[in-house]
């Protein structure tokens, strides 16, 4: 794929092939050319990397087709059980990307772009963010152009070598399922946090179940760095034993797990969705605005 590539432009009445979701009876019916056609094409952060066999359905040219959501996706994210599990969000991924064919697989570099994509598509380009200007604490509305955040995603690099003194680290991103099932199961460990106000426990109860919780999210955090190591070299030879790297990095000198986390870190703040240099009307305070991908309010309001 030429990375400099230009996205396509948008054409909103479609002059794409039918539909993503028709068969021979449907292409035969009056009705076939009112169905949904592409709005949109979009270049994916991880330029189809890291994908499984048969998770994507590569394009040559390293676009892929976006459709508007329909009102039975509108309702899948307003679903909380869904949306917590993950559920809805590949619900909506298979409706509207049909190139990605198992969306679970999917590397969550390319996350928050198939998102913003499938609301460009439903919405438009244009969304407006509602905030509090942290100096004067002035409330502020600003508009914020989505296409331009995809196009800066386009020219996303994932550095997937990470050297630390003479070991070198060969990293991944997680996939969706892997990204969903820790989350899923970091929100399980924080609920125990609440057994503290819990009145009707022992004290040594409580101390008991805290301490549990708190070694195992930390065991989480750790677990989550390990996961995403593929292979680590040193000058004695190669590792790619996930049990064998797992024990590594639970007992490496902080420095190097530090380190390894720093880099992670510095990766997704890369992707973040903000605004940037917003001006306060008020007090002509320059700041960023950091965008929640929370689906229920991204996708609850046409802006």
């Amino acid at each position: 794929m030429d990375e400099n590539k230009e996205l396509p432009k948008v054409d909103i009445t479609g002059s794409a092939p039918a539909t993503s979701n028709g068969d021979a009876a449907v292409q035969s019916s009056p009705l076939s050319a009112y169905y949904r056609q592409p709005k949109i094409y979009v270049s994916l952060p991880s330029k189809g990397n890291y994908y499984a066999e048969g998770a994507l359905d590569k394009s040559e040219d390293g676009t892929y087709a976006v459709y508007s959501m329909t009102a039975k996706d509108e309702l899948m994210f307003k679903t909380p059980d869904a949306l917590l599990s993950g559920q809805s969000t590949v619900a909506v991924i298979n409706s509207c990307i049909p190139s990605i064919k198992d969306p679970w697989k999917l590397p969550t570099i390319d996350l928050d772009a198939i998102l913003v994509a499938i609301r460009i598509a439903t919405y438009g380009e244009n969304m407006d963010i509602d905030t509090e200007c942290p100096a004067c604490k002035e409330e502020q509305r600003y508009g914020f152009n989505l296409t331009k955040y995809l196009e800066e995603l386009a020219q996303f690099n994932y550095a997937d070598i990470f050297t630390s003194g003479e070991l070198v680290f060969h990293i991944r991103p997680y996939t969706y399922k892997e990204f969903t099932k820790k989350t899923l199961a970091r929100i399980e460990q924080e609920k125990i946090f609440n057994i503290i106000n819990d009145n009707e426990m022992s004290d040594e109860e409580k101390v008991d179940r805290f301490g549990v919780s708190f070694v195992k999210l930390t065991e989480l955090t750790v677990e989550s760095v390990a996961d995403v190591v593929r292979r680590i070299d040193t000058p004695q030879g190669s590792e790619t034993d996930p049990k064998q790297i797992r024990d590594f990095i639970l007992n490496a000198p902080k420095e190097i797990f530090e380190n390894l986390q720093q880099s992670l870190q510095k990766m997704k703040q890369q992707l973040d969705l903000k605004v940037k240099n917003a001006t306060c009307d008020k007090c002509s305070h320059q700041f960023d605005i950091n965008v929640t991908m929370d689906q229920a309010n991204f996708f609850g309001a046409r802006s």
